[in-house]
């Protein structure tokens, strides 16, 4: 099942994707007055009773097009647009520790993102005006469904509700400052997620996936998430060995090679205003952003 989450007015609004636009779970669980998640965290906090009950409306009223938005129609937000946590892990590609010349990280580097970083596929991203080097990041991304603390490895991935596309946009100039990446890790715009979350059970194997990123079409990263260094289950299981994790709680997992950081110096050719960006991984959808300058009023 493919998850979304959209805008109507001020409001945020739990959709079903389909073939033909998204079924509006709200109106439909209205209809057939019952108790549905209305969101995609409460659908994480539901377990499988939650999405038995979303699979329930999707087969009564996913036909009807009182029901169903087109997509074109619907303003799309980020998938979660208030997670407890944004945990990313860093250098976690083989190949990418490599083109960046980074030692291979015993454990997995952790840094977060807040909410404002938070983007919806179709959304623009503006580029700070402290950064003349902004990177894209094609990553994986974990939602997870359950309350995690000290979970196995074996165990982990049943942890997960469900996984998404994600762009960890990086200004390099302001993370190279410090030891400390948050200063380039967390401006405005920098998590775009989506567009949808697609539920584990039509994943499978999260470590077995291509993903990729192209800039105006142009392929920039080209790789599978067997890559990684830290599969998704030692992640999860590392984290919690670290803090609590909650549903609702979204982990970007790292990004393949192909950065702009990882070319040499004189090829390096950061993001510009116009620059369309697509993060695609199997299974998952296609993530697209277009970038723009920041407007002088902010």
């Amino acid at each position: 099942m493919k998850l979304a989450t959209f805008k109507q007015g001020s409001e945020y609004h739990l959709g079903i994707h389909m073939e033909h636009g998204l079924l509006d779970v709200g109106a439909a669980a209205a209809a057939a007055g019952v108790h549905a998640p209305l969101s995609v965290r409460e659908a994480a906090e539901g377990g499988e009773q939650a999405v038995d009950m979303l699979r329930r409306l999707q087969a009564e009223y996913g036909g009807n097009p009182q029901f169903v938005i087109g997509e074109e129609q619907a303003a799309l937000a980020p998938v979660i647009p208030d997670p407890g946590k944004i945990i990313c892990i860093g250098l976690n590609y083989l190949k990418h520790a490599e083109e960046t010349h980074s030692p291979i990280p015993k454990y997995p580097i952790l840094f977060n993102k807040f909410n404002n970083a938070l983007a919806a596929h179709g959304e623009d991203v503006a580029l700070p005006r402290s950064s003349r080097k902004v990177d894209y990041e094609a990553e994986l991304a974990i939602i997870i469904g359950r309350t995690a603390k000290y979970v196995s490895e074996d165990d982990a991935l049943d942890y997960v509700f469900g996984y998404c596309a994600s762009n960890d946009l990086s200004a390099r100039d302001l993370q190279g400052r410090s030891v400390q990446w948050l200063a380039g890790k967390s401006c405005d715009g920098f998590a775009p997620v989506g567009p949808y979350v697609v539920t584990k059970d039509e994943v499978g194997d999260p470590n077995k996936l291509a993903i990729s990123c192209t800039v105006n079409g142009e392929v920039r990263q080209q790789s599978n998430t067997s890559d990684m260094i830290f599969d998704c289950k030692q992640i999860i299981s590392y984290i919690s060995q670290c803090m609590t994790l909650s549903p609702g709680d979204i982990i970007l997992t790292g990004t393949p090679e192909g950065v702009v950081l990882g070319y040499p110096k004189e090829q390096q050719v950061y993001l510009q205003p116009g620059d369309v960006v697509t993060v695609e991984i199997e299974k998952l959808g296609a993530l697209t952003n277009r970038i723009v300058a920041e407007s002088s009023e902010r």
